[in-house]
């Protein structure tokens, strides 16, 4: 029996805990056996202070889930440990088919057997796939794939070709909301998830800005060359690439079906409109959803001093649109509408690296901006990490962020996301944001392959 992480035992079998299970037990240490074979939790009973321990095996589908609860519980870890170290001996030897568990419907996915034809394919999805330097992404996707419940029945094919980064993005989402203790109804296609949490019930629609089309081609991204350039880009260009996909999932009123009616709704949204987009577009899209921009400045003791500014329209070239996604028609059913620049491949690299999936000739360097807490700074803090479990830390939910809508019917209560940045319009036309002491707000991870000291 071997010991293992908390985020190794996460990212093979935390897809299995239920929502009550940490309100109900702390997990003490984790574990595997015979090459993972088998893995195994000890835990400790919250009110009665006692121990035991679960052994996990894969389900008809891959899945790892608990197979056998060691009985009866004991009075210290100690002798819980040795109770769980013999089950685990004794589990892993048992056929493949004992630890099925007679609940499994449909064939198991697997994202990586070809479906779409090599030409089809994205490029994206060919690197995943194929370069070692990505190697620790694919790793811890694959566990989460067993558990990937597809309703549309074109995931797969889509993930592989045009639709990979709608479908990353989704993933990550997953994988975020199971960190935060979320279970999911994924039986009805629309929206994307039901989250079913011990605090509560609330739908999540996962919405991607994409690139410009023309007549069939990809039309390239403004020129970015001066800080007016930035400007324009995050006032005018990047509100129009959200307002987009936001009216058009507006007009699909989820809100309407029954499973959805009565609960907070919120969208989810990332940019994926051009290579590096991420990188500034950030600051566009609260602009378009309250309509309101901020001019500031610091008076004579320093203190800075921030003035709402009403935006009506965005404009770029030829085309218009109103500003103030909260304020269209029908948008009070909207709770909110969630935001990260960190749902891509570099966050599913980062976060197998930190989970052992990485190679040992591969490191990750991450780079980038993130909130400066003093209530008169202007710019961002950077930073520059090494990606290496053993000096850094992050989480699926790191980056996200939600920004409520001040006219909603079904308002979210912040607690049902914590460790995210929440945001709230005040009357005063002020953005309020809360969040947490760490919160990179921008970040490019460079994979250097071969490279072992720095």
């Amino acid at each position: 029996m071997k010991q293992i992480s908390g985020l190794r035992f996460d990212a093979l079998a935390g897809y299995a805990r239920q929502p009550a299970t940490k309100h109900m037990f702390q997990e003490v240490a984790w574990f595997s056996h015979f090459d993972e074979r088998v893995l195994g939790v000890l835990v400790k009973h919250w009110e009665d202070g006692d121990f035991a321990g679960a052994v996990f095996g894969r389900d008809r589908k891959g899945r790892y889930r608990a197979v056998e609860l060691t009985v009866p519980f004991q009075e210290n870890a100690t002798l819980a440990r040795i109770d769980l170290r013999r089950a685990m001996e004794r589990v892993s030897g048992q056929p493949d088919e004992s630890y099925f568990q007679g609940d499994e419907k449909g064939k198991p996915l697997d994202f990586f057997a070809p479906q779409a034809p090599d030409k089809e394919q994205n490029p994206s999805f060919r690197m995943l796939l194929n370069d070692e330097g990505h190697a620790a992404a694919k790793g811890i996707i694959k566990p989460l794939m067993h558990w990937f419940e597809d309703p549309d029945g074109n995931f797969v094919e889509q993930f592989q070709s045009s639709g990979f980064d709608a479908r990353i993005w989704e993933l990550y989402l997953y994988a975020a909301f199971v960190e935060m203790g979320y279970a999911f109804d994924r039986t009805k296609p629309m929206p994307d998830f039901t989250c079913e949490g011990i605090n509560g019930i609330f739908c999540v629609e996962a919405v991607t800005v994409n690139p410009t089309v023309i007549d069939g081609a990809i039309q390239p991204p403004p020129q970015i060359n001066t800080p007016d350039d930035i400007l324009q880009y995050q006032r005018e260009y990047m509100p129009i690439k959200f307002g987009s996909p936001l009216t058009s999932k507006l007009k699909k009123r989820y809100w309407e079906k029954p499973h959805v009616a009565g609960k907070p709704l919120i969208f989810a949204i990332q940019d994926f409109s051009a290579p590096g987009s991420l990188l500034d577009s950030r600051a566009g899209l609260p602009i378009y959803l309250y309509g309101i921009d901020y001019d500031w400045t610091h008076d004579n003791d320093g203190q800075l001093v921030i003035t709402p500014r009403e935006v009506k329209t965005h404009r770029w070239g030829s085309k218009e649109i109103p500003s103030g996604f909260f304020n269209l028609p029908d948008s009070e059913h909207i709770s909110g509408v969630l935001f990260s620049n960190s749902g891509t491949i570099s966050k599913f690299n980062r976060m197998g690296v930190l989970a052992g999936f990485g190679l040992e000739n591969v490191t990750l360097l991450r780079h980038g901006s993130a909130v400066n807490h003093d209530p008169n700074a202007t710019e961002p803090l950077p930073f520059i990490h090494r990606v290496d479990p053993t000096v850094y830390t992050e989480s699926w939910s790191e980056g996200l962020e939600l920004y409520h809508n001040p006219n909603s019917l079904h308002p979210l209560d912040p607690a049902l996301l914590p460790n995210i940045a929440h945001y709230h319009l005040l009357e005063d036309g002020l953005l309020q944001g809360i969040t947490p002491k760490w919160h990179p707000l921008v970040s490019h991870t460079q994979v250097l392959v071969g490279v072992k000291e720095l």
